[in-house]
């Protein structure tokens, strides 16, 4: 049996969390016994749902740390330990901040190393120094055995392409389907029987375009009074930088405040996409966008930009529509086409739907994770990745 050692830092489900939880909801429990050490919260709880044995385990932040160092060598020595403990095969690290202590760990035990990677950077957002980013990576990938990817958008941002493999991400299939409740979100929020609704889903942060999607619905309300728009999401990680706050003052200044709802954060964002007719994906390049396949599981035509992940997604003209980076306008015009066509939005939606069976469902990105990991465990002479 492979034990695997899995290193996740959040205590919030993000998408990295999620796809991390879905990974071992679908693994063989009598080929690999998955080991999960996180700190106590979201993660944690989701673990023990898939009996996956769990260490509770602190990952503090490095980044301009003045502990950063003492920090990264007391950590980094407890996981050697109990990678030693439980005679783990493998150290998979999920995030960045797990994979600078998890690419330690794994030397001082003389355990394998896999990498996950499923950023653009080793920071949320593009550095304005791209050295110590570069710098970093090599560092990582110098000690990995395999880099995992989430998109080829993401490996072309790393070194070591002799050992990176793309696993995209995966959705259950069975969880995310249409047509879903629609009855909850229009009760629970007031939403109208009749009338169209286009709506994103997001964490609010500035790179994820929620300022763009009001300034769309501003756009799209001069010409159809009919429509309501859904920001579904919050700061699930606490981040406190005013951003929220600023949208709901965009929204009184364009004057559509009786258009624009917002819902926090959702526990299951299900119910919210399926009031949706048309999901917008306004932000900057994604890594991948995990609520992407989310949508298109559920039958919903997705528009978005022709950037990052997003065109290893979207099929253009098939599952929705991809437009220019940073043309609103044109965003605007592909929202009302859909809006105007009901029937292209139910061709698009089923396609959509189809797609991520074929190529995005949470068995595949299982099977694939799986039988990567049984390679890197296999004797010497007949390893593989």
């Amino acid at each position: 049996m492979n034990r695997i050692l899995f290193l996740d830092h959040a205590t919030a489900l993000g998408g990295a969390e999620i796809s991390l939880f879905l990974i071992l909801k679908k693994f063989d429990y009598s080929i690999f016994h998955p080991i999960l050490a996180c700190p106590y919260g979201s993660l944690w709880e989701a673990g023990r749902e898939v009996s996956a044995q769990i260490v509770e385990f602190e990952f503090p932040r490095l980044r301009r740390s003045v502990r950063a160092l003492p920090d990264l060598l007391t950590k980094a020595k407890q996981l050697a330990s109990i990678a030693n403990f439980h005679s783990a095969d493998v150290v998979y690290a999920n995030t960045v901040r797990t994979a600078i202590y998890g690419s330690l760990a794994a030397r001082m035990s003389s355990t394998r190393f896999v990498w996950h990677m499923r950023d653009f950077w080793l920071s949320e957002n593009r550095p304005v120094l791209q050295f110590p980013d570069r710098a970093g990576k090599a560092w990582i990938g110098f000690h990995a055995d395999c880099i995992l990817a989430n998109s080829q958008a993401v490996a072309r941002h790393l070194p070591y392409p002799e050992k990176t493999r793309v696993v995209y991400n995966g959705v259950d299939t069975e969880r995310f389907q249409p047509p879903g409740d629609i009855s909850t979100m229009k009760a629970l929020f007031g939403l109208p029987d009749n009338q169209p609704i286009v709506g994103t889903v997001s964490r609010l942060r500035p790179w994820k375009g929620a300022d763009r999607f009001i300034r769309v619905a501003a756009e799209i309300s001069q010409q159809d009074k009919d429509v309501i728009f859904l920001v579904v999401g919050g700061s699930p990680f606490d981040v406190r930088d005013g951003y929220a706050e600023s949208l709901h003052r965009l929204v009184d200044q364009l004057n559509v405040s009786d258009r624009v709802v917002f819902t926090g954060q959702l526990e299951d964002i299900r119910p919210a996409l399926s009031t949706m007719d048309v999901f917008v994906h306004p932000g900057e390049p994604e890594p991948f966008g995990l609520v992407l396949i989310e949508a298109m599981a559920m039958q919903k035509p997705v528009v978005g930009f022709n950037h990052g992940a997003l065109p290893e997604i979207v099929k253009d003209g098939e599952t929705g529509f991809l437009i220019s980076p940073g043309k609103e306008k044109d965003l605007v015009d592909a929202i009302l086409t859909l809006l105007r066509s009901p029937r292209l939005m139910e061709r698009m939606g089923i396609a959509g739907r189809k797609r991520v069976e074929t190529n995005f469902s949470a068995d595949r990105m299982a099977a694939e994770v799986s039988d990567i990991l049984t390679g890197l465990t296999m004797p010497t002479d007949k390893r593989r990745i």
